[in-house]
């Protein structure tokens, strides 16, 4: 008889307590046995392997669990078997010796800062502890040579975590971990936080708290722009001469698309005025250096905290180069390589991902076109007036689809290389995917589709789509909206209330074993008057309480960094057209924070502490996003938004530029200058509208938003000039940005003097310590020749 087995770890380092463990009910208030019967006290369990019974000893499974127990039985690793409901338990307990090598090797390496006058805290901890034997049986192998990450893969065992610990639990959960502690929005008990969870996670927290603290003034400057647009929302004559025109626009598309008057876009014309005004170049200017600020003084505020850690000057690769020799004393360095055949073969996949992302770009903006046509051809007369701006939204929808199915292809069961090349190439893919449509938006829409009488396109039949008719911003803006509203919003609420719902459905199946559980120890109070073992599921009742919650692995923490750092890419690079992001970004945060710490304390396994001093590689990415945040703002003020064409037009077309007249307005006559005409006796343009004169419109010409020659559509000199300024614009606002943000690099150090000189102080400290006892050594020996 086979069962097949799947293996839980669990990762446990306390002594459950008898009046915790073993001596409540569910409520934790009733105490199941008398407080004064001290009959059993379980040892010490570091993890706990859980695997199905398998019944015959001769099976592959049973064999390889078996060859796995015995290794590290090898390693003076004690392993109690119990047995219960089909399920074997295996607690695992870790001998001293390799904690105290661990020790000694911390104490003569580098890897471990000095502070005061004793290098840093050698104790073991409990985060320690839970780490140095996860990583011992993560590195034991069997004798054909299948560790336990090949098992993992094989299917024999399902997945490794960590235990929680009541006490430090209840303890997060009433400062940090609750809906309550939203009112205290930037505060965090980091150090509590690092002590349960290990220095990764903490600075995760620490990161994230700051990343929404240095949102609050950008938020507050977006919503000044916002306002700023607001303010002259009624008295702009932009919106004035498009809510009172009475030009004929050239239809959109063409099967039922008939002719418009401009003044039907007023209500857009209006929107558009609230975030592609003057004040969005001087907030996308402030966001790029605000990017800079934000990550100078993250690393400031980083090292007050590592450096109270004791951490600073902690070295990765060296814990790990001891944590081998502990785990294997005749180990053998893992030494460095590096191959141009596998470099190669990477490049050519990573390249193949983005032109299928690029191709599903293609799809979408095929699939919008396609919309559009069909909804023009609706019966409903909403449906069929409506068709442009319907198709930009469930474009913006389907873009939303697209980014979650393929967040979840690609996606690996374990790190393929190192962490910074798997983060690296995952970012790469997520952020391709997220920002490819975007992108042609910004800077291609409405831009390749030609003009009346020469329209591109698709296949020789359909026309490529047009910019929103207030504007090609407004596409972005919406597109942008979208997105984000649904990515933060639909996100979150899957994010806690799948694995809240797994919890309860999973405990409410349990509860009948626990309840049996407890009838064990009343049946046995009063008819052995408590002189008993209690039985193996009593023993084992928190382990099954861990085990309900949702599985963790070693994604757990990348996924949170993820879409934290991709959340601030949308914040920085096209905030031009969305000045509202930061805002957005400042509310999802702060419930962000918490509803992460909800997860991790309550609803999620224990993940294994990691002991680092940075968010590692994130750094670099974030610096490679506040470079394309620049030139991507850049672009959207220079090419995408008509803040170059205002300017042309009111310092070089408009009334104050060819008059000295000032009862006009500057801008007086810009929409009208936009626009050309297409006249109805050209062979060609009545050619692309013949379906418009055969259902009986009676039009000699229309208009369209271009800078060409009403006789032969040819591009006119103002189209160069602002073409030749959009890019002279482009240049100088990326140099005077990159400037100020080298500048504002350079003038914040990374870490306070006060860091500085405290670490100088305490090695030398150190140093004449240990010049004192080697002088005191040579002087005794000296003494007794």
């Amino acid at each position: 008889m086979h069962i097949k087995c799947s293996l839980l770890i669990l990762c446990h380092s306390c002594v459950l307590q008898e009046d915790v463990a073993l001596h409540e009910l569910d409520n934790g208030n009733e105490p199941l046995l008398p407080s004064q019967h001290n009959l059993y006290l379980p040892r010490l369990y570091d993890y706990v392997l859980v695997a199905d019974k398998v019944e015959d000893m001769e099976d592959r499974i049973f064999k390889k669990q078996d060859a796995f127990i015995c290794e590290l039985k090898q390693k003076n690793i004690k392993v109690t078997r119990i047995e219960d409901a089909g399920k074997v338990f295996f607690g695992v307990c870790a001998p001293e010796e390799i904690f105290a090598k661990y020790k000694y090797l911390l104490k003569v390496s580098d890897a471990c800062n000095w502070s005061g006058e004793q290098k840093c805290d050698l104790s073991v901890s409990l985060c320690t502890r839970i780490r140095i034997v996860h990583f011992v049986l993560n590195n034991t192998f069997i004798g054909s040579g299948e560790g336990l990450r090949d098992l993992l893969c094989q299917g024999a065992f399902e997945s490794t975590f960590c235990l929680h610990e009541k006490k430090e639990q209840k303890n997060l959960k009433k400062k940090w971990a609750s809906w309550l502690a939203v009112m205290k929005l930037f505060q965090q008990p980091v150090t509590d936080i690092k002590d349960y969870f290990g220095e990764k996670v903490a600075l995760y927290y620490l990161w994230l708290g700051w990343y929404t603290r240095m949102l609050v003034p950008a938020a507050v400057i977006g919503i000044v722009v916002f306002l700023y647009g607001l303010a002259f929302f009624n008295t702009s004559p932009l919106i004035h001469e498009v809510c009172d025109s009475n030009i004929i626009m050239c239809p959109r598309c063409d099967i039922r698309c008939s002719v418009w008057n401009l003044s039907d876009t007023c209500t857009y014309a209006k929107v558009s005025q609230l975030f592609d005004n003057e004040g969005t170049v001087a907030f996308a200017m402030f966001m790029a250096i605000w990017a800079t600020l934000f990550l100078e003084l993250w690393k400031r505020h980083r090292a007050l905290h590592v450096s109270k850690w004791k951490v600073f000057d902690w070295c990765e690769e060296e814990e790990e180069l001891i944590l081998e020799i502990v785990n294997n004393p005749k180990c053998k360095p893992k030494e460095f390589s590096h191959s141009y055949l596998r470099s190669i073969v990477v490049l050519l996949l990573v390249t193949l991902v983005l032109v299928v992302i690029i191709g599903l770009t293609h799809a979408l903006v095929i699939c919008r076109v396609l919309t559009a046509i069909l909804l023009s051809q609706s019966t409903w007369h909403f449906l069929r007036d409506h068709s442009s701006t319907i198709a930009m939204l469930s474009g913006a929808v389907l873009h939303y689809i697209t980014i979650q199915v393929m967040t979840r292809v690609k996606k690996p069961r374990s790190f393929a290389a190192t962490e910074k090349s798997f983060t690296v190439k995952m970012f790469t893919f997520q952020f391709f995917t997220l920002f490819s449509s975007l992108f042609y938006v910004a800077f291609f829409l409405g831009r390749i589709n030609g003009y009346p009488g020469n329209y591109v396109r698709i296949a020789g039949k359909w026309r490529l789509e047009e910019c929103h008719p207030s504007g090609c911003l407004t596409d972005l803006f919406i597109q942008m909206a979208v997105i984000l509203l649904l990515k933060q919003t639909i996100n979150n609420i899957f994010e806690f209330t799948v694995p809240w719902l797994k919890l309860c459905f999973k405990r409410t199946k349990a509860k009948t074993m626990r309840r049996k559980c407890g009838n064990c120890y009343r049946k046995a109070c009063r008819e052995e008057e408590g002189n008993f073992d209690p039985c193996d599921l009593c023993k084992l009742r928190n382990w099954m309480e861990n085990y309900d919650l949702t599985d963790v692995n070693a994604f757990s923490l990348f996924n949170e960094f993820l879409e934290m750092v991709l959340q601030f890419s949308f914040t920085t690079i096209f905030v031009a057209a969305f000045p509202l992001a930061p805002l957005l970004a400042l509310i999802n945060n702060i419930f962000e924070i918490r509803l992460d710490a909800i997860k991790m304390v309550s609803l999620e396994r224990r993940l294994v502490p990691k002991k680092t001093n940075d968010i590692g590689v994130w750094t670099r990415i974030l610096e490679v996003v506040g470079v394309m945040a620049v030139i991507a703002n850049g672009l959207v003020i220079g090419i995408s938004s008509d803040f170059i064409p205002r300017l042309v037009y009111r310092y070089h077309y408009g009334p104050c530029a060819t008059s000295n007249s000032t009862s006009l307005d500057c801008m007086t006559g810009y929409i009208n200058n936009t626009l050309a005409t297409a006249f109805m006796s050209n062979v060609y343009i009545k050619k692309d509208f013949k379906d418009l004169i055969e259902n009986g419109y009676n039009i000699t010409q229309c208009s369209y938003k271009d800078y060409r020659s009403d006789e032969n559509q040819s591009l006119t000199s103002q189209f160069w000039l602002i073409l030749a300024l959009r890019f002279a614009f482009v240049i100088l606002f990326e140099h005077v940005v990159v400037m100020c943000k080298f500048i504002a690099a350079w003038f914040i150090p990374d870490s306070p003097i006060r860091v500085k000189n405290d670490r100088l102080d305490d090695k030398l400290r150190r140093l004449k310590k240990e010049l004192e006892e080697a002088t005191a050594v040579y002087n005794s020996r000296s003494t007794e020749v």
